[in-house]
């Protein structure tokens, strides 16, 4: 249930590491349009973007009752929470988690987990709503303005609709069992006074550093959740792993399902129509190597699982340097000054803007990472092989 073809990915574009910290110019006319000029300057904009409040509509009312409501084509293989987040912007995700726990929101009849898929046509039970009180405007405490001082720093790219943020490493973006600080709870400082607050659209692992995309208004939240569920946003990972992968290029495709128990919980590899299992397929490309003892592999994602690119590397044999729920390997030791913690960043994504153009932005290495570089004499301008692999 898993292979890796052998053949090479296509090379592509001039080497280097600039950082792509703006929107360019707009999608070339060409077969590859979502990664656009490679040439442009990412700080021009093709043309001037209508002011958002010119376009996005009024948010929906919140039902005060009851109501059902019906999965559209659009709609179809979306998890619950996000139907939730779609359909009901500013709906917070406490609540959201909330009234699924309880069992208030119903799929067919039946109770639903908030990471179920529907399906189109499907009945969707829906209890009153409502949204977190709104605050005035500028009204924020001493610890409000430092959570937004700290969401400014970690800032790649913003304009009127889109953020994407640096996430560090070991900061979560969704709350948990014993979470306190996360993005999703930072991102309330930015409230306006309509009760509406940026939104995230798609996530990362908790150790997971790199780029994590925002919408900040309602519109740009439709249009790239769309973008991820048509798999025109393309996403590049960087990461360490143990081993030199052979072939240096390839494909993995396997089923993955979730496995829990008491004490974790992890993604198996899993066969075909097993219950709960997920086809996912990933490209990968040494770009360098360390004494053949560890190398820096490029990882493109086709699907979007849970751990993927984590599951998927300690299945071909060369887990990533310090995941602590998939490292595998007996009696293999970390090599001196390397820190113990996860080597996996989320070096670049390309997606089309919702009012037209290319969002193109890059990571920089986290420290952890950038310190084992340094320590292997990897060079992180190096050419990066994946960015032209096949999208399927």
């Amino acid at each position: 249930m898993s292979r890796r073809d052998k053949r090479p990915l296509a090379k592509s574009g001039a080497p280097g590491d600039r950082p792509r910290r703006e929107r360019s110019k707009g999608a070339r006319p060409d077969r590859n349009p979502p990664y656009g000029d490679r040439k442009a300057d990412a700080r021009v904009s093709g043309r001037r973007a209508p002011q958002p409040e010119k376009v996005a509509a009024e948010p929906p009312l919140l039902p005060a009752k009851v109501q059902t409501v019906v999965v559209t084509a659009d709609e179809n293989n979306m998890r619950v929470d996000r139907f939730l987040e779609a359909r009901f912007p500013g709906l917070s995700f406490s609540h959201i988690q909330r009234i699924v726990r309880k069992g208030e929101l119903r799929v067919n009849g039946k109770r639903a987990d908030s990471k179920d898929r529907l399906a189109e046509g499907q009945s969707v039970r829906i209890p009153p709503l409502k949204l977190d009180a709104p605050r005035a405007v500028g009204q924020l405490s001493e610890a409000g303005s430092k959570t937004l001082a700290a969401l400014k720093d970690m800032t790649l790219f913003e304009d009127a609709d889109v953020m994407v943020l640096n996430k560090p490493a070991g900061l979560a973006v969704q709350g948990g069992s014993g979470t306190t600080r996360h993005v999703d709870q930072m991102l309330e400082v930015m409230r306006d006074a309509r009760g509406q607050k940026p939104r995230l659209v798609h996530r990362l692992d908790k150790e997971t550093a790199g780029c994590l995309l925002i919408a900040k208004t309602r519109f740009a939240a439709t249009a790239l959740t769309g973008s991820f569920r048509h798999r025109s946003a393309r996403k590049i990972y960087w990461a360490l792993v143990a081993g030199v992968p052979k072939p240096k290029q390839g494909r993995i495709s396997t089923y993955l399902a979730r496995e829990e128990s008491e004490e974790d919980t992890i993604m198996r590899i899993a066969a075909h129509g097993d219950e709960g299992a997920s086809h996912a397929v990933t490209y990968y490309a040494v770009v360098e190597t360390s004494a053949q003892k560890l190398a820096w592999v490029s990882l493109k994602p086709v699907t979007g699982r849970t751990h993927q690119l984590r599951a998927h590397m300690a299945h071909i044999g060369h887990a990533i340097v310090g995941d602590p729920k998939y490292f595998n390997k007996e009696n293999w030791e970390l090599p001196g000054g390397l820190q113990n913690r996860l080597h996996l960043l989320a070096r670049r994504i390309v997606i089309p803007h919702p009012r037209g153009g290319v969002i193109d932005v890059t990571a920089p290495l986290p420290p952890h990472m950038l310190q084992s570089w340094n320590l292997l004499g990897l060079e992180a301008d190096r050419f990066d092989p994946i960015e032209n692999a096949p999208e399927e």
